[in-house]
């Protein structure tokens, strides 16, 4: 159950009440801020372009503005300015995983078995995993999020919602921009971008970045740590280029890298009030895991695991996009992306010098993907169309890991007896590999008419067909087990937009959402629990207001309900087997509805004030026979009820012309569960967090100098908790107060 504590109800209401304030739409810079037409905020969201006020779905356009006044520099800052949208990590302990939860739909979970809920994209190709999901963001012209399922245009792992990264496209610029970045905790970054037209017809562009950050805490009982607890260093870098054959006919290629050698997020662990005494086995003799085992600091890691506080992620991909427009009325484009990445990590999840439970990990997984789209419009039409392929191949293994007292060396019972003697599977340490291929195809269609001057009307259709292949070998199965599944949907929506006035809008759209059914990732109790579980779809239905009232304000919001059916929950059980079990069970049906509000204030002409707000009731509202573990009325993980945001930006024209820009924003995130079951030791606290960013830059406008800090009141908070043999493992955040300084300077490349 979710209750407010007095101090967070009323930042809350202040936050939500601030919210309410006319105000007009969020300008880019500052010169934008006073002619700003709604109908310039242009989206991609359904794959063409239109403005963001006249598409019939919920959709929040993060520009490079609000990115860099609310210094976002990864996916997961993003999380704390959309309403209804949570991003959390936990997997393997390492940082570039990004968990995305959009109204109460998401996985935590990382093994190649499990797909997420929510997808996200970059320029148009699909990140099929999780695990580096949560990459930096320089250069990017906007992120799009939208919320609600997207099964027509997006297909496959959407029921949620999804994520567009779209990065500036080579040409049109001639520019290089440098930016440097210095603050505490030893942050040091820097950036440098290039845009360049070559020739009339040849452009480029290049992005290279570097950053590092100091750790927050040690690992106390390692002679010499590879890596502090929660430190950063990371390489990345995209190239692209792009070649204009004709008028009508086009190519873009581009490669990007990323390499992050990075500490394990920070972990720790406290014990259940008269829950049962976890223990270690060790030639006979037993340690009892007590309180004085675990480092005082929280944000120390007391294990003795040689390489586990360490985690890397490396990754790469390339793409080739051609656009022809074929006639005057129809235009075909064509995607195909290679990517690949693998990583390292795990967690000690009893926190202690103990060997009780340690999992190190290591994963990897490589895709291509192919889209082709026939997209046009005659007078009242218009459409996109198109088929995809999608393959990927992976693996996640674990070794050598304890798991007390089953897979411990020398392992014995209370009674003297070696657990050897009991389970012919134990003793020793452990091992399991879990490898999974992929193969999908789809086919879709979405059309909008213009019936009238002020109506349209709109509807889609999509058939969608994946096929699965995977094998585990785990210690109690005895052999590799190897499985096949097939699962396939088609999902559809249909919407209408009616102009209310001409700078009003509202919508209602029903949509289908297709979430692919899979494999468990830890079937830790025998091949027996290695079966797959179905599909999950849902139906969502929803009605939103868009636009502009009056010279000074602009919003959008949307009212949902969406019915999920056979909705697939994760549920960690610790004590079963040998092991680690993790199952994933189709619950039965779960409902969500809620409200998102985004306004954006013009107070005054240099005074500008940008607000969200959502409402998320989200719980399982029946269960299937025989579901372990959750029960009705438990809410999914993740979900918070409240997120708020609210972001107010004063500009300053000085006499010389040099423009200072100061902005604050907050973020709140309600309190939720850490799995889809109400346990009070699994609820993870409501959070607050406080940013800002002061900016000065010359009237010639090619350099500018910032003042920033990031969570300045240094709120720690949980990411994730999930309860185990007596204790709750706590992963804890690691974006912890930084102040520092940026300075970029841009240079003319005629």
């Amino acid at each position: 159950m979710r209750t407010f504590h007095p101090a967070r109800l009323s930042a809350v209401t202040l936050a939500v009440t601030a919210a309410m304030v006319p105000s007009v739409s969020y300008a880019q810079d500052a010169e934008q801020a006073n002619d700003e037409d709604v109908e310039k905020i242009m989206v991609t969201a359904r794959k063409r372009t239109e403005s963001i006020y006249e598409t019939p779905t919920a959709v929040s356009s993060i520009g490079e503005g609000l990115i860099d006044d609310t210094n976002v520099t990864n996916l997961d800052d993003v999380g704390k300015y959309v309403p209804n949208l949570n991003i959390s990590r936990y997997g393997a302990g390492n940082s570039g995983h990004a968990a995305v939860f959009i109204r109460g739909i998401g996985l935590q979970d990382h093994i190649i078995t499990t797909d997420p809920g929510v997808g996200v994209y970059l320029d148009g190709v699909y990140l099929g995993r999780q695990m580096g999901a949560n990459m930096s963001l320089p250069n990017i012209q906007r992120v799009e999020v939208l919320r609600g399922p997207q099964g027509t245009l997006y297909g496959r792992n959407t029921l949620g919602g999804a994520v567009n990264i779209i990065t500036k496209a080579p040409g049109s610029q001639d520019l290089a921009t440098v930016a440097a970045k210095v603050g505490t905790r030893g942050r040091l970054a820097t950036d440098l971008y290039v845009n360049k037209d070559i020739t009339d017809a040849f452009s480029m562009s290049g992005t290279a970045s570097f950053k590092q950050r100091d750790g927050v805490g040690t690992a106390v009982n390692l002679e010499d740590p590879e890596r502090e607890i929660g430190e950063e260093n990371e390489y990345s870098g995209r190239l692209a280029a792009k070649y204009v054959f004709s008028n009508d006919f086009s190519v873009t290629v581009s490669a990007d890298f990323v390499e992050n050698e990075a500490g394990q997020s920070p972990y720790t662990i406290e014990f259940i009030p008269g829950g049962p005494t976890e223990f270690s086995i060790d030639d006979g003799e037993f340690y009892l895991l007590d309180p004085s085992l675990i480092p005082n600091d929280p944000d120390d890691l007391g294990t003795t695991v040689a390489g586990i506080e360490s985690t890397s992620y490396s990754g790469w991909g390339a793409a080739l996009t051609a656009e022809w427009r074929a006639t005057d009325n129809l235009d075909v484009k064509f995607i195909a992306s290679q990517r690949a990445s693998d990583y390292e990590g795990g967690l000690d999840d009893d926190a202690s010098p103990l060997n009780l439970s340690e999992f190190p990990e290591t994963g990897d997984a490589d895709q291509t993907s192919l889209e082709l789209q026939l997209n046009g419009a005659f007078e009242q039409f218009d459409f996109v169309s198109g088929l995809y392929y999608f393959t990927e191949e992976g693996t996640t293994a674990s070794g050598p890991w304890t798991f007390s007292p089953f897979n411990v060396p020398n392992g014995r019972l209370n009674d003297g007896t070696p657990v050897t003697e009991v389970c012919g599977f134990c003793g020793g340490y452990g091992y399991f590999d879990i490898n999974q291929k992929t193969t999908a195809y789809a086919a879709y269609t979405n059309v909008s008419y213009s019936l009238t001057d002020k109506l349209n009307v709109g509807g889609g259709l999509r058939y969608s067909s994946d096929e699965k292949e995977a094998d585990a070998l785990f210690p109690s199965f005895g052999e590799r087990a190897y499985r096949e599944a097939d699962f396939s949907e088609v999902t559809w929506d249909v919407n209408a937009g009616y102009t209310l006035t001409d700078d009003l809008n509202m919508y209602l759209a029903v949509q289908k959402g297709y979430q692919t059914g899979g494999f468990p990732p830890r079937p830790f109790g025998g091949a027996a629990q290695f079966v797959s579980f179905d599909e999950t779809t849902a139906i969502n239905y929803e009605v939103g207001f868009k636009g502009a009232v009056g010279d000074r304000v602009t919003f959008m919001s949307a009212f949902f309900l969406t019915d999920y059916t056979d909705l697939a929950l994760p549920f960690s059980d610790p004590q079963a087997g040998g092991g680690f079990v993790t199952i994933v069970e189709n619950a039965g049906e779960s409902r969500s509805q809620g409200v998102e509000l985004e306004l954006t204030v013009d107070v005054t002409d240099d005074f500008v004030v940008r607000s969200t707000v959502g409402f998320l009731d989200a719980e399982i509202t029946s269960l299937d026979e025989g579901v372990i573990g959750i029960g009705e009325g438990d809410a999914p993980a993740l979900s918070p009820r409240w997120t708020v945001m609210i972001a107010p930006t004063y500009y300053h024209e000085m006499n010389d012309g040099a423009l200072v820009t100061a902005s604050v924003d907050f973020s709140f995130r309600d309190e939720m569960q850490g799995q889809s079951v109400y346990n009070p030791y699994e609820t993870i606290d409501a959070r607050e967090l406080v940013g800002f960013n002061v900016s000065y830059e010359p009237a010639a406008g090619d350099w500018s100098l910032s003042l920033y800090g990031k969570n300045v009141f240094n709120e720690v908070y949980d990411q994730g908790r999930l309860a185990q043999n007596g204790y709750v493992g706590i992963v804890r955040s690691n974006d912890r107060s930084e102040f520092g300084l940026r300075y970029t300077k841009s240079f003319d490349l005629y």
